[in-house]
């Protein structure tokens, strides 16, 4: 019996500051280039959270609105005639930076985070009264003595923390000496822990019962370990805890951009197997990419784009007859022979497992790979990832005689979908469309899905292989009675296999 994916969960969080203090491209900027002009124009093109609550891209993501709304608008998207100021959303929703603060200290095990007494009186009870899922911590968020924050900042023991410009806090390195330990660190790692625990809560305010869960899988890109295991986790029980999930246990995993769909598989693969019932794919955002395109953007004379954390949660379960199945016996994989040739890669993942299963790349109703926003990538020179995926997929179909070559543009439309996720590595691989993929399957008249997702290995300098995995989704056929029907008729067969073979013994020994 196939499992199936249930819900899913999104969360955006709006921070500019952590975005200008901590963004790789911000720090290197002030590192190498403190009075660029990129630094001295950068504040007039940060969004207010307005304008990241109006933005097409971020409805969509939260499920206000479907990724289709997005067919035929120019780019930028920012000046499409929509306006939505809704923060909620049907699978989530978006917050404000200072608001994160708070559940960045609900995550805070260790005393680490240090928040003004201002700041705790003005969102004490705001967060309290929105996030009753945190009661078990509200505890927590008290104020604390924050008047040598300059002095530890300035001595690399601490990393501030700002909220509408002004500091209300900083986060404490954890070790004196240990670099893992920084405090740049451990603010990366609360805030994916934080993230994380959010999208949790998005998924459980669906209705998903988080005491049902008993396995939890973590896959953003980030690492947390001390100086004698720098990546050794785990993520996953640290969300776990945050979030409120008592009753399961977990693991990270770790594939770069590709690793999301890993873990659906390795999810998908556990349920299967009868190991866990409910297993809970989540990750948190990653602060380092916040800002990562901003040079071209303040060039161009662009928003910033890229100013939201975002997170993600979804619920791989047994099969309810309702569901999405999960298709476990048609999974893509680029294997070390593979090459990382485009071609190469965009067979081995989608026309090699459809036609091994007997598919043909047509009877995919819509593929999800790698979902960045165009808005983000083309004015820095990246394209539009996911409109070349999708060329590449339909240049296959044409090579297999699927389609002519005059319907690619239509191929393409038909399959596909204009970009609409933050481009921070793990976080568009294929899983913004689950939420909508979800409705789609059931509610909608689509029939297959494929999700892929891909990782470029070659940054970490290990290895230049480049790597990736793929699995499909399907409408649920609803024959749930009749798998547990045929389940049942294999358990008589063993029961009565098992009696004649005991007569057959005891006549043997008369």
């Amino acid at each position: 019996m196939f499992p199936v994916i249930k819900k899913a969960g999104y969360v955006l969080v709006n921070t500019p500051e952590m975005m200008q203090l901590v963004g790789s491209t911000y720090a290197e900027e002030k590192n190498h280039n403190p009075d660029s002009d990129f630094l001295k124009n950068t504040k007039s093109h940060v969004r207010t959270f307005e304008d990241v609550v109006n933005y097409l891209p971020n409805q969509i993501y939260i499920g206000n609105e479907h990724p289709d709304k997005l067919n035929g608008l120019k780019m930028p998207f920012n000046e499409a005639d929509y306006k939505n100021d809704s923060v909620k959303g049907e699978f989530g929703e978006i917050l404000t930076e200072g608001e994160f603060l708070a559940i960045m200290k609900y995550s805070d095990e260790f005393d680490l985070v240090m928040l003004s007494e201002e700041y705790v009186e003005e969102y004490k009870a705001k967060v309290e009264e929105k996030y009753p899922e945190f009661e078990h911590l509200f505890s927590k968020l008290k104020p604390a003595d924050i008047s040598k924050a300059d002095e530890l900042i300035a001595n690399h023991k601490a990393i501030a923390l700002y909220d509408k410009g002004k500091l209300v806090g900083y986060v404490r390195a954890a070790h004196d000496i240990d670099p893992n330990l920084s405090a740049h660190n451990m603010l990366e790692n609360l805030a994916v822990k934080a993230s994380g625990a959010l999208s949790a809560i998005a998924l459980f305010r669906q209705g998903v019962d988080k005491d049902s869960i008993d396995y939890v899988i973590e896959c953003s890109e980030e690492a947390c370990g001390d100086i004698n295991q720098r990546g050794g986790g785990n993520f996953a029980k640290a969300v776990a805890e945050t979030a409120g999930i008592n009753n399961a246990t977990g693991s990270d995993t770790r594939g770069f951009c590709a690793a999301p769909v890993h873990a659906l598989i390795e999810a998908s693969a556990l349920v299967k197997a009868g190991v866990f019932k409910n297993v809970l794919v989540v990750a948190g955002g990653c602060i380092a990419k916040l800002g990562m395109n901003a040079r071209d953007h303040v060039k161009k004379d662009l928003p910033i784009y890229e100013d939201c954390l975002a997170g993600f949660a979804t619920l791989i379960t047994e099969n309810d007859g309702e569901s999405p199945i999960l298709r476990t016996d048609i999974i893509g994989r680029h294997t070390v022979k593979t090459g990382s040739s485009p071609q190469a890669v965009i067979t081995s993942l989608v026309a090699d497992p459809l036609h091994e299963s007997g598919l043909k790349i047509n009877d995919i109703d819509k593929f999800s790979p790698e979902m960045q926003n165009p808005d983000i990538t083309k004015p820095a020179g990246a394209g539009n990832v996911p409109e070349a995926n999708y060329k590449m997929i339909g240049a296959l179909a044409v090579k297999q005689g699927e389609i002519d070559r005059k319907e690619l543009k239509d191929f393409i439309a038909q399959k596909g979908f204009t970009g609409w996720a933050p481009t921070q590595g793990h976080i568009p691989s294929a899983i913004p469309y689950v939420g909508h993929m979800i409705k789609d399957l059931t509610e909608g008249e689509l029939n297959k899905v494929m999700l892929v997702g891909k990782g470029s290995l070659f940054l970490g300098r290990m290895t230049n292989l480049f790597d990736g995995v793929s699995i499909v989704v399907e409408r649920n056929s609803g024959e749930l009675e009749t798998e547990a029907n045929n389940n049942q008729t294999e358990e008589v067969r063993k029961v009565i296999a098992e009696a004649m073979k005991k007569v057959a013994t005891e006549m043997l020994e008369d």
